[in-house]
């Protein structure tokens, strides 16, 4: 599917795949991994050298920058819309909305009245530090405050490519399994917080417990905050919108230092 995160980079055969025998010389497997392995490395140290431009166009401007990750439907859109709604006369705001395809999500910010740009990635599972760049070149930076980057809705890719962001913020929602960090624990290690999402519809969804959640996550270390929120039919966000209004106050120095963890929740 992705041509530019090592999901499509060639790896070795496995007995049983068709051709995995045929014409395979000694070492054939061996270097095709080494080639993988570089291309792989080049492709995140060009990566890195653009989100750190990107970063220099955020510093240089005063945005804070997050990324906004989590598997499709976990509720990243509806939380942003309730977002700008909440901060609205109080930070400025604009978001980078990243999609497969169509630009629905983008309309939806787009009627809040913020400046949103629409990244259509086609057939790459993930953001990189180059589609944003050119997505910064449409937005009037010096007058924002905070950037919302949505990133394509996925658990694994995302995780692996810089954007020049200064925090990462990961959704978990209640209509999701609560082992993921236990799953895909490389985007959750890759988290200044985690938001458990769309704890107003608890009451049905039984299966999803959210000390199991918060202990899943505490496995991993780090000491990653977990904050419930909810976006619809019974809003919570105030320790969220704490949690952005602690990250204005140390933008000046966002990228440099990591601000205090604060307003997690425990459960169990």
């Amino acid at each position: 599917m992705c041509q530019t995160c090592g999901c499509a980079v060639t790896h070795p055969a496995m007995p049983g795949d068709a051709g995995a025998d045929a014409g395979a010389g000694p070492g054939a497997d061996s270097r095709a991994d080494t080639r993988a392995v570089d291309v792989l490395v080049e492709l995140l140290a060009a990566n890195n050298e653009v989100a750190a431009h990107n970063s220099a166009h955020f510093d240089a401007s005063g945005v804070l920058a997050i990324n906004l990750m989590s598997s499709p439907g976990a509720g990243k859109t509806a939380l942003l819309e309730a977002t700008i709604t909440a901060l609205r006369g109080r930070h400025r705001i604009a978001v980078i909305e990243g999609d497969l395809e169509t630009d629905n999500d983008a309309a939806r910010i787009r009627a809040q009245g913020v400046p949103v740009v629409q990244i259509t990635t086609g057939t790459l599972c993930h953001l990189d530090a180059h589609l944003v760049h050119r997505a910064l070149h449409d937005l009037p930076l010096d007058g924002i405050d905070l950037l919302f980057i949505e990133n394509v809705g996925n658990l694994v890719c995302p995780a692996g490519f810089d954007l020049g962001q200064h925090r990462n913020v990961t959704l978990l929602s209640t209509t999701e399994g609560d082992d993921k960090p236990a799953k895909y624990p490389v985007i959750f290690r890759a988290s200044d917080l985690v938001l458990l999402s769309k704890m107003d519809l608890l009451d049905v969804m039984p299966d999803f417990v959210p000390a199991r959640a918060a202990a899943a996550l505490r496995d991993l270390g780090g000491d990653i905050p977990l904050i419930p929120t909810a976006a619809r039919r019974q809003p919570q966000l105030a320790p969220w919108l704490e949690w952005l209004d602690q990250q204005l106050r140390w933008r000046p120095a966002a990228r440099a230092v990591r601000a205090p963890r604060i307003g997690g929740m425990a459960w169990g």
